[in-house]
């Protein structure tokens, strides 16, 4: 029997709220995933996508991948990856990096045998490249077979017009006859018979937005040993840091004592806290809230009061959250695909502003090769995120309603944000898939990270890296 550990979306670098208690937190549960797996012995850790929340990773968030490789690779368990939208780059992955230094293995068309079953990657595909795939795969001797992807497929994802994917399409269509699919990109864990495979989703590892309110984790997935014979999948969690939900329907009269007397029902101290309010009482200050919960050692707070939407409106937008508003109205003027990228990089504060004349050349000279990029939205509809961007930009760092890190969600509010890419990073819904933050939402900013770990200041530090920190300084 073969048994791994099936894991994804772990979107390390991600500064959730801007915090760098968040952005420990994302590394702190992908380590749990790497202690886990030693101590259960497992024959290999299979990884989804989106390892890193950002195609540029801060130098500390490589180092500390590489000391969480290190781990698995000094107990012997093979670390097998695929490459995710968040963290995609035009040529050479960070996953290569991994893989050059023997740390882990990328996983292509070519099979990766770990006992009893062959292991077969696709990398996230940007949706204009996916007509061009033939899904040939080189024959395999092993009694099982497991593709590992990421994406959004159809029909774990609900079509919300932005799945990708089609998973009867792709096992019919495989040369090689895979007994299940171990997928990524979709926050929530979820899985389906599929003309009897099994397709999964494993989560993500930590939330990267407020719609994530499941416990987070991965799976394990046991191969019999016998040809023909069953796929096991099963999930199990992983303790992170607190989210504390507060929905109150505020009747008439009611305001902020009874936010106040809720908030003081619960446990709030080192945890996140999203307070929704609805109904007919008195107007309530986001600010005094969110200072009450400080106050009482919450980690952070963010308020949405939906009584504050004009209720004529087409679209949910949090005025706590101007960032979101500003994406919500792009959104329905129907831009191209090519045009909301570049309004990310210039607006959003994703590039320090001396390099974003450079950045801007560089996305113009890679849209250039995706004609389709500039054609103008189908469905300008903001509800329907549709227009997700091939991933040179890789992926969308906000999250999933994903599914995505990127794959982006609105960790700021409860509302699910939106990438450049057009995808969500609201793992729940999988609408999103993690958006690309990339600091955009300030509720979930990550691309801008703290200026000291970008990947132009990481090049200059000489930290304790050793031989394999000359290695990542040349992929900076």
């Amino acid at each position: 029997m073969t048994r791994v550990i099936h894991t994804g979306d772990t979107h390390l670098g991600y500064r959730q709220y801007h915090l760098p208690e968040r952005r420990e937190d994302f590394l702190d549960a992908f380590r749990q995933v790497a202690a886990d797996a030693v101590a259960d012995d497992v024959d290999a850790v299979v990884h989804a996508g989106d390892l890193f929340h950002d195609r540029r990773p801060g130098l500390s968030d490589l180092l500390g991948a590489q000391s969480v490789l290190e781990r698995l690779d000094d107990a012997g368990i093979p670390f097998l990856a695929v490459v995710g939208n968040h963290e995609t780059k035009r040529e050479s992955q960070w996953l290569d990096l991994f893989e050059a230094t023997g740390l882990a293995t990328r996983l292509g068309d070519e099979p990766v045998v770990v006992g009893d079953a062959a292991f077969y990657g696709l990398d996230f595909v940007p949706r204009s490249r996916r007509d061009d795939l033939d899904y040939e795969f080189a024959p395999h001797d092993a009694d099982h077979a497991a593709l590992v992807s990421h994406g959004l497929f159809e029909p774990l994802v609900p079509d919300y017009g932005n799945v990708e994917w089609d998973a009867a399409e792709v096992l019919a269509a495989a040369t090689v006859d895979f007994d299940t699919m171990l997928l990524g990109d979709e926050h929530a864990p979820t899985r389906q018979a599929v003309d009897g495979k099994w397709v999964t989703y494993c989560g993500s590892t930590e939330r990267a937005s407020a719609d994530e309110r499941d416990e987070r984790g991965y799976n394990i997935v046991e191969f019999d040993g016998v040809s023909d014979g069953e796929v096991h999948v099963a999930r199990r969690g992983i303790e992170t840091r607190e989210f504390v939900f507060l929905e109150l329907e505020l009747a008439e009269g009611e305001g902020f004592d009874r936010v106040r007397r809720r908030l003081r029902e619960r446990t709030v101290e080192d945890a996140v806290v999203h307070v929704e309010l609805s109904g007919d009482g008195e107007a309530v200050s986001a600010a005094r809230v969110e200072e009450f919960a400080d106050d009482e050692g919450a980690l952070v707070a963010r308020v949405t009061d939906r009584r504050e939407v004009d209720e004529e409106a087409d679209t949910d937008v949090v005025f706590a959250d101007p960032d979101e508003a500003v994406r919500e109205r792009v959104r329905e003027l129907g831009l191209s695909e090519a045009a909301r990228d570049l309004d990310e990089t210039i607006r959003a504060g994703e590039v320090a502003d001396a390099n974003v004349a450079d950045e801007v050349e560089r996305r113009v000279g890679e849209l250039l090769e995706e004609p389709a990029a500039f054609d103008a939205a189908a469905d300008p509809d903001p509800e329907t995120v549709a227009d997700r961007l091939d991933g040179g930009d890789g992926d969308d760092p906000e999250g999933s309603t994903d599914t995505d890190a990127d794959d982006g969600v609105d960790a700021d509010a409860s509302t699910t944000d939106v990438d450049s890419d057009g995808r969500t990073t609201d793992g729940e819904t999988s609408a999103e898939r993690p958006t690309d933050d990339n600091g955009t939402d300030p509720s979930v900013g990550a691309a801008a990270d703290d200026g000291a770990d970008t990947s132009a200041d990481a090049t200059a530090d000489d930290g304790a890296a050793g031989d394999d920190q000359a290695s990542m300084e040349d992929y900076l």
